[in-house]
């Protein structure tokens, strides 16, 4: 397992360069530059020297490797004299964004813990709801608690969040007063009071999302649990006396969750990236919005990093779900 996970990070390194020059490209080459953002006020110096920081005058490749550099730069002293995409100052260059003058990582800094509040709360309430019921309707199959789950999913999944987000604030917000329907990202937690009134604004969203993913995850662990349940191996332990209970949870689910593990871990990458459509449904100030506000803005850097992480969580997450397939199924062997 060892030798198999080293084999892949080393094997993910020239994916991630690919992936990198790829978005690079697409997003560099696109319509709109940086150039076309500046002022006609600027003074020729002050442009040139603008057009200078950022490699503009630069071939794309150079451009490229410019861009790829800044994400090994851990320096934490800048100095922001520039407007777009870099700093004019200091030996080191950070990614700025176009849109707020910041640094590009500090931005995300800054959204990423709404994000993980938000949509990573609702993820993990997600998958505890959705085990019990995918597995309980599989044993159960056909009665009147499948039938239930299944239309629970179905609902679930077909409706969009936009829509779902909407009506529980329709319900829950305007018609019942129980929860707010705007998300404070002010809001510090630094006691009881103020950890009750983050729960208390965190509901609708964490509804809204938890219900999506569980309707998904509940549908993969029914029939991967119903195509475990028939197997020749199930038949021999109960035939071996085994309880009901131990066939089930100890055997059966085991096997029963590598397409699981495959689902929730392809899902862990949205985790980081936000919800875009919920996040602006509620106002929540996460990656989801910077990316759509970075988008609407023409904000190359924001679009190009944000991006190239997400690209990272997923190889990063697909390695994961591999080693867990190891884990859970002892017959799965890499070396």
């Amino acid at each position: 397992m060892l030798t198999y996970t080293i084999r892949r990070l080393l094997l993910a390194i020239p994916t991630l360069l690919l992936i990198s020059l790829v978005i690079f490209l697409l997003v560099d080459l696109a319509p709109g530059s940086p150039m076309s953002e500046i002022p006609l006020t600027v003074p020729p110096e002050v442009r040139l020297k603008m057009i200078q920081a950022m490699g503009a005058d630069q071939p794309v490749f150079v451009r490229y490797l410019l861009w790829l550099k800044q994400f090994f730069i851990v320096e934490p002293s800048y100095i922001i004299d520039g407007w777009f995409g870099t700093n004019l100052g200091g030996d080191q260059q950070r990614i700025l964004s176009w849109q707020s003058r910041a640094p590009v990582f500090d931005v995300i800094g800054q959204r990423l813990p709404q994000t993980l509040t938000v949509v990573g709360t609702a993820y993990l309430v997600g998958i505890l709801i959705a085990l019990p019921i995918g597995i309980y309707s599989a044993y159960r199959q056909y009665s009147w608690f499948d039938q239930l789950g299944t239309f629970f999913a179905m609902v679930g999944y077909s409706v969009p969040t936009f829509f779902t987000g909407v009506l529980f604030i329709v319900i829950f917000s305007v018609n019942l007063h129980w929860f707010p329907s705007i998300y404070d990202t002010t809001l510090k937690v630094t006691d009881w009071a103020s950890f009750w009134k983050q729960v208390h604004q965190m509901a609708l969203p964490v509804m809204v999302l938890a219900l999506f993913n569980a309707a998904e995850i509940s549908r993969y662990t029914r029939s991967s649990m119903l195509e475990n349940l028939g197997q020749d191996y199930a038949r021999t332990a109960r035939a071996k006396g085994m309880s009901e209970r131990t066939v089930v949870l100890k055997h059966v689910l085991r096997n029963s969750m590598i397409p699981v593990v495959t689902i929730i871990a392809l899902g862990m990458p949205a985790v980081f990236g936000g919800a875009i459509i919920t996040e602006q449904v509620f106002k929540v100030n996460g990656i989801g919005a910077a990316l759509i506000g970075a988008i609407h803005a023409n904000d190359l850097p924001m679009v190009q990093t944000l991006t190239f992480i997400f690209a990272v969580l997923i190889v990063l997450f697909n390695l994961i779900a591999d080693i867990l397939y190891g884990i859970l199924d002892p017959r799965i062997r890499y070396d």
